[in-house]
């Protein structure tokens, strides 16, 4: 009954933990959770605002399937601001969430037996799609002491004539990982001469510790600019998560009418309504309370990394961006699948494995919660950690 296709997918970790967590949870056991990939700040007021005005004055109806003339102009606005990046509105598309968009993308681009060149922790959906469209994933193995960034002699080395796409992921979905104008300009340089895509996953741009500065990959060269999907959206740095809200953009028009003609026949238009509201994320209206949220997820980074370092058999690598810690476990416990499912079991603590990131004897810890939960929390990993097989 079943397409080869659908069975090529796997089933997610994050979900077996989460519903293992929420089994407990109906069994009466406290559980505090630290899985979620959103963050716990209401939406911006001036974001809810546009919404309601939108309902209140009837803008219920079907759009153009790629966005309203007047969102894609605030996305054009919002890339030349912030990341000096030059599109017309014929070189952007919205769709439901940046899955979508990469969906899109890779169901246009992909052929069999082209190899997609994945760092991995990876955020778990890339290889899923890759396969889904008939890629082949090709991962480049990362770790603490390269903080979780690859480098040039590894996508040298990864390069083959099948590599299609090459993506990346700054800040990075599960290990906060921001990669410096520097390090990217190396990238550019192995791919000069080449027809591989980037795929660049941006969603995390605001979230930024210590000073970072972001830098888009399409803003490197003009040669990474003609190469260079830039994806994004407002779920995490405007707390839009619900509002199914994401974007793409990319130099190639024919690329962009290929996503708009199969999202004309999958899914149309985002909603309405979300367009609407998503106009005040881009355009600057939210500034403040971003920047209120960044603050807070710096603080909260900040206390978690200290935290856990104090810990024996833990370590972790400050993160640059984006609200995960990516807890190195492996003097415990090197399978962590084995090490997430008897912490939950054990103290109530549910983390997502890093095995559903490609990188087995981690786990991924969310602090996106309050301060307080995030002390509890980690000290009842301290009690299990301390524990642990005696």
């Amino acid at each position: 009954m079943l397409s080869d296709r659908i069975q090529l997918l796997s089933e997610s970790l994050t979900m077996a933990i989460t519903a293992l967590a929420q089994q407990l949870k109906r069994e009466g056991k406290d559980v505090l959770g630290f899985s979620a990939g959103e963050p716990d700040f209401d939406t911006p007021q001036v974001i809810k605002d546009a919404a309601i005005e939108a309902i209140e004055k009837g803008f219920t109806k079907y759009t153009a399937v790629d966005g309203i003339p007047e969102l894609k102009e605030a996305i054009v606005e919002k890339l030349k601001r912030d990341n000096g990046l030059n599109y017309s509105t014929d070189q952007v598309i919205a769709s439901n969430g940046a899955k979508q968009s990469l969906f899109n993308l890779f169901q246009a681009t992909i052929n069999p037996g082209d190899e997609v060149i994945i760092p991995a922790p990876y955020w778990v959906t890339y290889p899923e799609l890759v396969k889904y469209s008939g890629g082949t994933p090709v991962i480049i193995e990362t770790n603490d002491d390269t903080s979780f960034k690859i480098t040039p002699e590894q996508l040298k080395d990864a390069i083959t004539e099948k590599t299609k796409m090459l993506i990346i992921t700054s800040p990075s979905n599960p290990t906060g990982a921001v990669y410096s104008k520097e390090e990217l300009e190396a990238i550019a340089e192995v791919l000069k001469g080449t027809d591989i895509l980037v795929a660049s996953d941006e969603m995390y741009e605001k979230l930024v510790f210590d000073g970072t500065k972001f830098i888009a990959s399409a803003s490197i060269s003009e040669d990474m600019f003609n190469r260079t999907i830039t994806i994004n959206g407002l779920s995490k740095s405007v707390a839009m998560t619900g509002w199914r809200f994401g974007y793409c953009a990319a130099a190639n028009k024919d690329l962009v009418k290929a996503m708009k003609k199969l999202q004309s026949q999958s899914t149309s238009n985002i909603n309405s309504i979300t367009q609407m509201a998503a106009i005040k994320g881009l355009d600057g209206s939210a500034d403040a309370d971003i920047e209120m949220m960044r603050q807070a997820f710096e603080t909260r980074c900040d206390e978690a990394t200290k935290l856990f370092n104090a810990i024996d058999g833990l370590s972790v690598v400050k993160p640059k961006g984006a609200f995960y810690l990516f807890v190195n476990h492996k003097e415990v416990e090197p399978d962590s699948m084995k090490f997430a499912k008897a912490m939950l079991e054990s103290v109530g603590v549910a983390v997502v494995p890093g095995a559903g990131f490609g990188s087995d004897g981690y786990f991924r810890f969310s602090f996106a919660t309050d301060i307080d939960t995030i002390r509890k929390g980690i000290d009842r990993i301290k009690t299990f950690v301390e524990n642990y097989n005696k």
